[in-house]
């Protein structure tokens, strides 16, 4: 079994209309919802063996407030090709894992995010901001995975249900 941690990034800031899309920060409220999540990582005992992280400022400040409220020390990877929309990216990321990682936290934006939680498990689940689910997935190496294999969500913990 692998375990897979989906984590929509945190609310993001509209403030500055001179910043890219890419280059947009978390907001206030953003920054208060991320650390509530790595505390639900905490609890949850989640201490994933490889992050993957889309390189956009709002995502990479959700990973690195979630992250320190765990006291996270493993791999973090930053990557363009998770500044996506398409839930496919993100399949295709998880799909050329090695392996040797069992349990993944990746981080990115709607609607891939909840695209991707839909298409792993075959139900509708919304996914709001800063929203983490856990799924559990049927298969022993990440290029088994795919859309409609019925992987079971564990949990899913919103921001303004914890």
């Amino acid at each position: 079994m692998k375990t897979l941690l989906i984590l929509r990034h945190a609310k993001s800031s509209w403030k500055d209309e001179t910043l890219s899309d890419h280059d947009r920060p978390l907001n206030k409220r953003g920054q208060r919802d991320a650390p509530r999540i790595g505390e639900i990582l905490h609890e949850e005992g989640f201490q994933p063996d490889l992050v993957l992280c889309s390189s956009a400022v709002r995502a990479r400040e959700t990973a690195r407030l979630a992250l320190e409220a765990v006291d996270f020390n493993g791999k973090v990877e930053y990557r363009e090709d998770l500044y996506a929309f398409e839930p496919g990216a993100y399949l295709q990321a998880l799909v050329g894992l090695d392996d040797s990682v069992d349990q993944v936290l990746i981080i990115g934006h709607n609607p891939a995010m909840e695209e991707l939680l839909n298409g792993l498990t075959g139900e509708h689940h919304m996914l709001p901001t800063a929203a983490l689910a856990h799924l559990e997935l049927p298969v022993e190496r990440w290029s088994e995975i795919s859309f409609g294999m019925r992987a079971r969500l564990i949990n899913l913990w919103r921001p303004k249900e914890i």
